[in-house]
């Protein structure tokens, strides 16, 4: 089953280094403190965290405007977390092949995690042609054209940059103390 959807590879830019100066114990208290954030964010923007990537994670969305601010908020967060390390994050929407259930092949999929190996320390990329909306407190900034391996031809592409609002729907910090949960 094709199903449209919006895809973002996240990468703990400099880990394996990291890991290497600094330790095992020390680069695992920062692989935890990223996933902890990563739930934490994906469950206040209702994105889907598809797999784990040993320093990075593979998100899955049914709304690129959610996926942009799961992307933007999880970067800012983890400037501080995961610091001195910073994120990379490469972002794609379109139509995927829904494989076995649980698992997405496609050329957005693919474009995501080229994007991902493309950006820099604390960059969001994404294709410019495939805006659709950006979240309130988002900004696009040309990035300029990569080529990308396994596809034809140069892709232009925009770096997402600021800090997204929280909205009223997505807000879960008041969840348990609303009807039916009060005694």
């Amino acid at each position: 089953m094709r199903v449209p959807r919006t895809f973002a590879f996240v990468d703990l830019s400099g880990f394996t280094n990291y890991t290497a100066a600094f330790g095992d114990d020390a680069a695992g208290r920062i692989l935890g403190a990223f996933r902890s954030i990563t739930r934490e964010i994906a469950s206040e923007r209702g994105v889907r965290i598809a797999k784990w990537l040993g320093d990075g994670c593979m998100i899955v969305s049914v709304d690129q405007t959610a996926c942009i601010a799961f992307a933007l908020e999880l970067e800012y967060r983890a400037s501080e977390v995961c610091a001195p390390l910073s994120l990379r994050v490469g972002i794609a929407t379109g139509h995927a092949l829904l494989f076995e259930g649980d698992d997405y092949i496609g050329s957005a999929v693919n474009m995501a995690a080229r994007l991902c190996d493309a950006a820099g320390p604390f960059e969001v990329l994404l294709p410019t042609m495939q805006i659709e909306r950006l979240p309130e407190g988002i900004t696009a900034s040309p990035h300029g054209d990569l080529d990308l391996r396994g596809f034809p031809g140069p892709v232009s592409v925009v770096e997402l940059s600021g800090r997204p609002k929280l909205s009223a729907s997505t807000d879960t910090g008041e969840l348990w103390t609303r009807s039916p949960f009060l005694s």
